[in-house]
């Protein structure tokens, strides 16, 4: 199994005209993702890459059935083009885009949980279930199909600690990158519900950041309702306070969401949290 993105998964890309939509349309289909279309207002009628082009949501979806889109599309047109989405009948929204308002996130958030859709990101590399479909700008060629789950906060780092969980044999079930914005749409509690399910996946690992509290809540979380063994790494331990550190979710302030708080919520809760990125493999192979 999986969770969210699979083989039965059809995705539409908006923004597919753009420079990073179209080079990350054709990444995604030559992985496999079906790609069923592209939305770019006043270009329907194109393909790019064998992909047709619509001028809507609605009606792409309403020709190609398509459950999931992925959103390329600069920010200050991002919220526009998420409402889109929401009200053509898509389940599952990726938004690569950054630099989405605080204030449109909170109401996006919002409207979207009323309509039981969900949204990755904003600010996010999307996410891979290894050998079925790719949703994002994850690098494929260090993924390889197996049992360990995945949900971060980070962005490049995550790739270096796939790759070490890749090279140690155990592979991943679902890597998900949920985004580094204060206000995102799943958060690695949504995500760990869906893992404890999902009987592919035997182990997590959670790669959390400087900042906030979510970390902190989940690891609460953990301990009340996750059986499965939870393994964590948290980036920043060097950071100092009152600095923005890579992206707007990750600052401390207030002396609080400092790295040595995080490692001690989970670990208070049992989770064992490594101190290097190749750790987490290690800590992941002792636990299964």
């Amino acid at each position: 199994m999986s969770i969210l993105i699979d083989e039965k998964t059809k995705v539409i890309v908006q923004g597919i005209t753009g420079r990073d939509g179209s080079f990350h349309a054709k990444q995604m289909k030559q992985y496999g993702t079906n790609v069923v279309a592209g939305i770019s207002p006043g270009k329907g009628g194109q393909e790019i890459d064998g992909i047709p082009v619509y001028n809507s949501m609605q009606q792409a979806v309403k020709e190609t059935s398509a459950n999931t889109s992925i959103i390329f599309v600069p920010a200050k047109f991002a919220t526009d083009a998420i409402y889109e989405s929401a009200d053509s009948g898509i389940k599952l929204i990726v938004t690569i885009s950054e630099g989405i308002p605080i204030i449109d996130m909170i109401k996006i958030t919002e409207y979207l949980e009323r309509k039981n859709i969900h949204i990755i990101g904003p600010n996010s590399p999307g996410l891979i279930s290894p050998g079925k479909s790719k949703v994002g700008i994850l690098p494929a060629q260090i993924f390889k199909k197996g049992k360990i789950g995945l949900i971060s906060r980070s962005g490049t780092l995550t790739y270096e600690i796939v790759d070490h969980i890749t090279k140690s044999g155990l592979g991943e079930s679902t890597c998900i990158g949920i985004g580094g914005d204060p206000i995102i749409g799943m958060n690695f509690i949504d995500c760990l519900k869906l893992f404890e399910k999902d009987q592919e996946t035997e182990a997590v690992a959670l790669i959390g950041e400087i900042g906030g509290n979510a970390e902190e809540l989940t690891a609460d979380f953990v301990k009340q309702n996750i059986t499965k063994p939870v393994v964590g790494f948290i980036v920043g331990k060097t950071a100092p306070p009152g600095k923005r550190m890579g992206h707007a979710g990750a600052i401390i302030s207030g002396g609080s969401g400092t790295a040595s708080e995080k490692i001690a919520a989970l670990e208070e809760a049992g989770i064992s949290v490594a101190n290097q990125p190749s750790e987490v493999a290690t800590l992941l192979k002792s636990k299964l």
